[in-house]
Order: C-alpha cells, then sequence, then structure tokens
C-alpha cells in the first residue's frame, strides 16, 4: 500500500498534469518552472550542489543504552559454586550424586539457596547473591582459618544459572543466554543466537532494560564504527531484532520497467534505479525532464531535475541519493506527446472518411 506522502505526491503530479491526453506533464524549463506554485520549488542539479544530496537521508544513530564496559558478575540464586581449599581434599564434594549444598543432576559444587546462601562444612551459610566470587572467597579464607591454618581458597561460578538475557525476532535461533564473569556484548548474543535472516533490520534492534525500549542501530557498529552500538547486555535484558520493512521510492513515466525498488537493504542513487529498471525509453522519454519529487511538508513539494542529455549529467546521478517516498518521473519528449496525438486522430479520421464515402453513394 502506499504511504499517504507518496499518494499526496502523485496527487499533486495530475493536478499540475492537468493534460487531456491523461499524462502528467512538468515543465522542463526554467522560464516555464517560474510559473509554478510557490509551494513547489525545483531544485536543478549540478556540479555545485549535488553533494548536498548524496548523504544518506537517515544517518546512523548512537544508542542511548549505556555501553557498560564495566561488566562485574554478581553471583545469583541458582548458579553453582566450585570451592576448593587447596591441600584439604576432606573439605571437596565427593563426585556425583548430591553434593554438599544441593546440587543435583551432575552439577557437582555448591548451589546458591533461595535465601541467597550456601552451606560450607565448618563454617555454615555463606553469603553469595549479589556479591562476586571474589568476596565470598575472602569471606570463607577468613573464616576457615579458626580450623584450616592459612587456608587458600578458590571460588568459581561452575554453572550460571541465575541471570540471563533472551534473544528473539528475526535469527536463526531465538534463545536464552546465560550471562558469564565474561561481558556479553549485543552483537555476541545476536550470533549466539544464530546470527541475523537476510530479513534482518539491523538498524532497528530494540533491548528492552527495566519496563524501557531502547533502540539500537547494530548496523552503525558494524558499518559506521559506533562503538557504542554494540553495548554489554545486563540481567533480564530482552533483545529484538525486527523484520525489515520495505523503504521503498517509485519510478514512473518513460522508463522501461517503471516499479518500486526497495531503499531499505542498501542505499540507491538516481542512476542505479533508473539502470536497475531499464532506462529511459530512447524514442520516448524527455532526457531534460528526469524529475525527483519530494514531499517538502504538506502541502510543499521538492522537485529535484536531471538534465540527463550528457554522461556528465548521469555522473550527477551517481551521487543523488534517493529516499523513501521518493517519486521519480520522467517526462514525455514532445515529439512523442505529438506522436501519441496523431495516432489517436488516425482511426477517428478513417471513421469519418468511411461515413463520408457512404453519405455520397
Amino acid at each position: 500500500m502506499l504511504h499517504r506522502t507518496t499518494l499526496a505526491l502523485m496527487g499533486a503530479l495530475t493536478v499540475l498534469g492537468g493534460c487531456s491526453e491523461g499524462h502528467v506533464r512538468f515543465p522542463v524549463t526554467e522560464s516555464a518552472q517560474k510559473k509554478l506554485p510557490e509551494n513547489i520549488h525545483v531544485i536543478r542539479l549540478n556540479a555545485e550542489n549535488i553533494a548536498s544530496f548524496e548523504r544518506p537521508a537517515e544517518p546512523h544513530q548512537a544508542t542511548r543504552l549505556p555501553e557498560g564496559r564495566d561488566w562485574d558478575y554478581r553471583i545469583g540464586v541458582g548458579d553453582i559454586l566450585g570451592i576448593t581449599v587447596f591441600d584439604h581434599p576432606e573439605l571437596a564434594l565427593p563426585g556425583g550424586g548430591e553434593a554438599a549444598g544441593g546440587a543435583r543432576g551432575g552439577e557437582t559444587g555448591f548451589r546458591v539457596q533461595a535465601d541467597g546462601t550456601v552451606a560450607y562444612p565448618y563454617v555454615g551459610s555463606v553469603r553469595a547473591k549479589g556479591r562476586a566470587p571474589e568476596e565470598v572467597r575472602e569471606e570463607l579464607r577468613e573464616r576457615l582459618a579458626a580450623f584450616v591454618p592459612e587456608p587458600q581458597v578458590d571460588v568459581r561460578v561452575t554453572a550460571f544459572n541465575s541471570q540471563a538475557v533472551s534473544v528473539t525476532g528475526e535469527v536463526g535461533s531465538p534463545n536464552r543466554q546465560p550471562l558469564t564473569t565474561v561481558g556479553l556484548t549485543l552483537l555476541d548474543a545476536i550470533n549466539a543466537a544464530g546470527g541475523l535472516t537476510e530479513a534482518a533490520d539491523a538498524r532497528r534492534v530494540t533491548v528492552r532494560r527495566g519496563g524501557t525500549s531502547h533502540t539500537v542501530d547494530l548496523e552503525g557498529f558494524l558499518s559506521a564504527g559506533l562503538s557504542g552500538n554494540n553495548p554489554v547486555l545486563r540481567p533480564g535484558d530482552i533483545v529484538t531484532v525486527p523484520r525489515r520493512r520495505a523503504r521503498e521510492a517509485y519510478l514512473l513515466g518513460e522508463i522501461v520497467k517503471p516499479a518500486a525498488v526497495d531503499l531499505s537493504e542498501e542505499p540507491l542513487t538516481l542512476t542505479q534505479a533508473l539502470t536497475r529498471q531499464g532506462g529511459l525509453l530512447e524514442r520516448r522519454a524527455d532526457a531534460r525532464g528526469v524529475f525527483v519529487f519530494r514531499a517538502n511538508g504538506a502541502p510543499g513539494m521538492k522537485v529535484f531535475q536531471l538534465d540527463a542529455r550528457s554522461p556528465a549529467a548521469l555522473l550527477l546521478g551517481t551521487r543523488f541519493l534517493l529516499q523513501p517516498e521518493d517519486v521519480v518521473y520522467v517526462t514525455r519528449a514532445p515529439l512523442s506527446r505529438w506522436n501519441d496525438t496523431i495516432t489517436d486522430l488516425l482511426p477517428s479520421l478513417g471513421i469519418t472518411g468511411s461515413l463520408e464515402d457512404l453519405g455520397t453513394n
């Protein structure tokens, strides 16, 4: 379905045409264009102004989501801790079965219980939730010193069960991924979910955190060097990769294959768009009248004119980037309009002649 802006543009073109044969006509000469309404602004593309139109309509934007490179894992309920006291194997957990802290199913270690603690021989309950493994290790070392001379303790998380992120949308394998002591970036999470699909819109990835959705232009990180657009994820983040929406420009008039062209996958210049649709109809097109109609706030309109009679003009067209909802229109040559008029008249003349012949017999 055509966007309302495009419909308005096409309606304006029809009004401007106003010609009896039902074709859009737009003046190609500067003198004729002076008679146009004031809200129609014609810009003739040339070497002096083309640089203003070779920038993308939507440049990459830095996200407002904090980059968060200072990731520091905090132990949570359900994590399994591996605790070792060197030279004291009697404090080590037996392999298999149920561990001292209640770990099951082959998970050997101390499970962090619902109250956020782990139970360890001699010292009893130790608070673990919300602390770094180093903090738990230090408390265990201090409390074990009453039973073990100069204990050397190692604490590490052997199963990360408490904190995770979810990745959904246009990825190969949507999933839930545990967070570990190594920070998980947005790109790493998407790759671990099978990567982006062909239909994915990498410019509009959303990260929902704490009830607020943040848009992240991941393409800006991949192609434009915006390092902040690959943030480290936080517990509970929900990453959604949306489907890419068609963002079209429309090619009409004296073109070999008039059609809509999709601008969502890659930037497209005026010359590229015309070439992909077969170029201008040589015998019918007025090369002076290659126009790009662009909304300029209701009811205004900008009209960019490319005089494509010379190769230099086509080179200018390689620098003019189309924007979504642009309408490219190539006008008919005056000789083509004249030939069409004669062609339309010939059948009528033939019928009139036949009637006259009948009347004389």
